[in-house]
Formats: C-alpha cells, sequence, structure tokens
C-alpha cells in the first residue's frame, strides 16, 4: 500500500515502518527534552546572582518559583486524560505544547515574581498533560519490538534538555542584565515548537481509533506500523486480533474511561499500584533534590562557587545521560523487574555514601573530601538514571490496560506532580535544617522501595500491551496466537502457524 492508496491515514505520514518509528521516537524525544530542559533551567537559575537578585529570593520564595511547575501539573492532571481519551492522543500532546508555549512567554516577559510564577504554573499545565498524552500514545503505537526503546528513551533525553539548559545558564552567567535568565527561558519553547511541527506526519493510536468502532482506520495505522503497508501480514492481523478481543472484552464487562475505574477491582487496583509506585521511587528516592537543588548540595559538600557549580550540573546531565542511555538499550534484555532491583540497590549504597561524607566533609576543609561527595552524588543519580529513568514512562502505560491507560497515567502523573510539589517545597528546609540527615532519610526510604519491586512487580517484557493484560488478569480473552510465535518463524513460514482470520465488527468475510 502507497501513500495514494491509503483511505483513512494521512498521505503526510510515511509508509515506510523505518520513518515512522523514528517519528514516534522522535514525539517522545522531543516531549522528554522539554521536560529536561524545564527542570534543569530551574536548578541553573537558582544559581545565577542576576535571578536571585532581580526576584530577591528567599529560601520560600526560591522553593515556591521552582515548585510551581508542579503546582500547575497538580492542577491540569484531570484535563490531560480527559483530552486523551475524548479527542484522541494526538490531540492531548497538540493542546500540551500549545499551554507550554503561552507559559513561556509568560516566563519570559515577567516583570515580577508574580509574573513569573503564572508562566510556571501554565508551563507545568502543558508539559504534565504532555506526560500524559505521549507516553500513552508511543506505548500504543509504537512497533511492538521498538516499544521498550521508544518508551525508556523518554526520560534518557531528559538529560539533553538537561544538559542544554545548564550549558545555556553556564553562558549567559556572566550577563550583567535580565537576558541572564530571560534567554534560558525563552529557548524553553523551542522543544514545544518542534512537536508542533512533527504531529502532522504521525498517525493516530491505532487502539484508540478501534475502541472508537473505528476499525478500518486502526488497521490501516497498525499496517503501516507493522507491516509497511500491508494489511495482510501475519504480524498486523495477529496485533489487530489481539487488540479487538481484548477491548470487546473490556468494553463487555462494563469497565468506563473515568477518574474512579483503575480503582475497582483487585486487577485494576493491582494495575495501579504498579504504576504509582514507579512514580513514587521516581520522586522521592533523592533524586528529585539533586536535581532542583545541585546547587544547595555542593554548596553543603564544601563547593560555594557558582562558577563550579554549573561547571557539575554540565558534567552530571552529560554524565546521567549516557548510563540512562545503557539502561534503557539493556532493559529489554534484563527485563524491567531485574533493571529496577539493580538500580534500586545501588541507590541505596550511594545515598548512604553522599550523607556520611557530607557529614564529614561539609565544611570544605578537605579537597578530596568535596571530591569525594561529588562523586557520590554523580554515583546515585547515575544508578538512579541507568533504572528509573526509562521505567519511569516505560512501565506504568505497560501494565495499564486500555480502559484505564489515559485515566490511569493521569493518576500518576497527578502523584507525581504532587511529590515534586512536596520534595521541592519541602526538602529545602530540610536541607537547610538538618543537613546530611537530609540524605540519611532518603537513603532509608530506599530500602523500603527496594523491597517492594522485589516482593510485588511483574516482569512485562517480551509481551505485547494485551499479552500483559493476560499475565495480570490470570485469563486469556485473546483468540490468537502471540506476536513473538508469529516474528519467531518468519513471513516464509506462515503455516506454521494459526494466524487469525480477521472479520471486523459488522462485516461479513
Amino acid at each position: 500500500m502507497d501513500s495514494s492508496g491509503r483511505q483513512y491515514v494521512s498521505k503526510w505520514v510515511p509508509t515506510s515502518q523505518t520513518a515512522l518509528t523514528a517519528l514516534i521516537i522522535g514525539c517522545s524525544a522531543i516531549t522528554s527534552t522539554t521536560l529536561g530542559y524545564d527542570g534543569s533551567v530551574t536548578t541553573g537559575l537558582n544559581i545565577l546572582p542576576q535571578y536571585n537578585e532581580d526576584f530577591e529570593l528567599t529560601t520560600a520564595t526560591r522553593a515556591l518559583l521552582t515548585s510551581a511547575v508542579w503546582i500547575g501539573g497538580a492542577i491540569s492532571t484531570p484535563f490531560g486524560g480527559y483530552i486523551s481519551n475524548r479527542w484522541g492522543r494526538k490531540q492531548g500532546m497538540f493542546w500540551a505544547a500549545i499551554l507550554a508555549l503561552i507559559g513561556v512567554v509568560l516566563q519570559t516577559a515577567a516583570q515580577n515574581t508574580g509574573m513569573f510564577i503564572a508562566g510556571r504554573l501554565i508551563i507545568g499545565v502543558g508539559t504534565t498533560m504532555s506526560k500524559v498524552a505521549t507516553p500513552t500514545f508511543v506505548a500504543e503505537t509504537a512497533p511492538f519490538k521498538w516499544r521498550a526503546f521508544a518508551l525508556g528513551i523518554f526520560y534518557d533525553l531528559w538529560y539533553v534538555g538537561s544538559l542544554l539548559a545548564a550549558g545555556i545558564t553556564y553562558g549567559t552567567f556572566q550577563l550583567e542584565s535580565t537576558w541572564a535568565w530571560r534567554i534560558p527561558s525563552v529557548i524553553q519553547g523551542l522543544p514545544s515548537a518542534l512537536c508542533l511541527i512533527i504531529l502532522p506526519f504521525v498517525p493516530e493510536s491505532p487502539r484508540w481509533l478501534i475502541y472508537q468502532d473505528r476499525h478500518d482506520e486502526g488497521l490501516e495505522v497498525l499496517a503501516i506500523i507493522d507491516g509497511n503497508g500491508n494489511e495482510r501480514d501475519p504480524v498486523v492481523l495477529t496485533e489487530y486480533k489481539e487488540i479487538v478481543d481484548t477491548l470487546t472484552s473490556e468494553k463487555e464487562s462494563g469497565q468506563k474511561k473515568n477518574w474512579l475505574e483503575p480503582f475497582k477491582g483487585p486487577t485494576n487496583r493491582k494495575r495501579m499500584s504498579l504504576a504509582l509506585s514507579v512514580g513514587v521511587i521516581g520522586s522521592l528516592s533523592g533524586n528529585t533534590v539533586i536535581s532542583y537543588y545541585l546547587g544547595t548540595m555542593l554548596s553543603q559538600a564544601g563547593i560555594t562557587d557558582a562558577d563550579q557549580q554549573l561547571q557539575v550540573n554540565i558534567v552530571l546531565s552529560v554524565f546521567c545521560f549516557l548510563v540512562a542511555l545503557a539502561g534503557t538499550s539493556l532493559s529489554e534484555n534484563m527485563g524491567r523487574r531485574f533493571l529496577a532491583i539493580a538500580s534500586t540497590s545501588s541507590m541505596v549504597v550511594f545515598m548512604f555514601m553522599v550523607g556520611a561524607l557530607t557529614c564529614v566533609y561539609g565544611s570544605g576543609a578537605s579537597l578530596s573530601g568535596s571530591y569525594g561527595t561529588v562523586a557520590s552524588i554523580f554515583l546515585f543519580q547515575g544508578a538512579y538514571s541507568f533504572g528509573w529513568t526509562p521505567l519511569s514512562v516505560m512501565y506504568p502505560p505497560e501494565v495499564l490496560h486500555y480502559s484505564i491507560r489515559a485515566s490511569g497515567m493521569a493518576i500518576y502523573t497527578l502523584s507525581i506532580a504532587l511529590m515534586g510539589v512536596f520534595t521541592t517545597y519541602v526538602f529545602p528546609f530540610a536541607l537547610e535544617g538538618i543537613g546530611w540527615k537530609t540524605y540519611m532519610v532518603f537513603g532509608s526510604w530506599d530500602v523500603l522501595e527496594l523491597l517492594f519491586v522485589v516482593l510485588y512487580w511483574v516482569e512485562t517484557r517480551g509481551r505485547t500491551l494485551e499479552e500483559i493484560d493476560q499475565l495480570i488478569e490470570g485469563v486469556s480473552h485473546i483468540d490468537a496466537p502471540t506476536i513473538a510465535t508469529v516474528i519467531g518463524v518468519g513471513l516464509d513460514d506462515d503455516a506454521k502457524v494459526s494466524v487469525p482470520t480477521v472479520i471486523k465488527p459488522g462485516k461479513e468475510d
């Protein structure tokens, strides 16, 4: 099928599976870069003397300016799931980018603290909506064999955005005008603009289309994604049958796409507990404090020069990016559960090291002690980046089935936003009040996180979304062979596999 023979999918969407996969991964990468830039630009701004002077920052106002984006995220969460369910995953990504751009304009043009906070709040609304729509879209649209990488890279590229922000704030550090913080602010809008450019070239989620009873269109999208346009490809037919059978079962069981559904029944509650555990571990392990208050941590370690702190911020971003890519590349071979266990075990060790070294060498009297503390911070962030950076968006949409995927991702994102408000607003006072003991609190909490993963997590690698549903529920709703079986025999050995005969609802074969 070439683009001229399509009935439903835009001719702007490439027929090549490779090109389309690249664009889907591009959606993930662009959104991730936006989030990373936003996270790190705050770290850089908090170090800039001009920013601190212009807004006359105290501990309280710095915490408010930093946490404003999380507050905006908490406010917007209900809308993200609704828009993605009602009008489609692409519409969710579109409006997320528009709102982020509006927030960037306000932040860049800010004349006072209130205007800056308003911009940060709206940016929080937009970026949080993108956290709901984009992972849902990528999970439902990316080819089976590329799903783990496409989702895992979502937060890997966070560090690219972080690196850009760190480099730009370092470059504007010498400016003695408000442009020292306005330039980093305006550049924050570029990834959102790129997202708007790429959206016309990707299709809507085939699972969303099929759920809306737009079966012909959904099958056409699947054919482009998994069969290079061939609607009779065995993989396409099998995946289509899996999706139809699973969604039909969800509809017949009376499952609704609302905020209460994720908490109805033991199976849905198990799915949500697995998804929410990722948010808890990803937010309360100590990484958020390092991301936003690295300058304060370095000062406590004895490194007080602003120029040196900015250099450390840049190097840390590069290091974490490379480690996160390694974790993403290994996630399919290692499995999600083992990756989480390995990452969290290392985090426990390195967080206690940060606390101990800060306690002993926090005065800055020992240069080697200060360097040891910085090295421990690097090791902790590396351990986090190896596992939890890719898992943060890889695991939740995998364990949530279709009817609760968008609303569940919205609840998951809300939990992250609330925990982000908590960590960015509360822990500056903890660092100021109890210093190194804050890291001991994090290390002890990380031990509990490790136990939860070991005892409760399920493995999702090597399965389609519908096959993961079967794993969690313990009941099969699919009358078809697994995708892995079909892929394993290849197109020349079709006779060895019972490829399902597809009859679209309401139509005769």
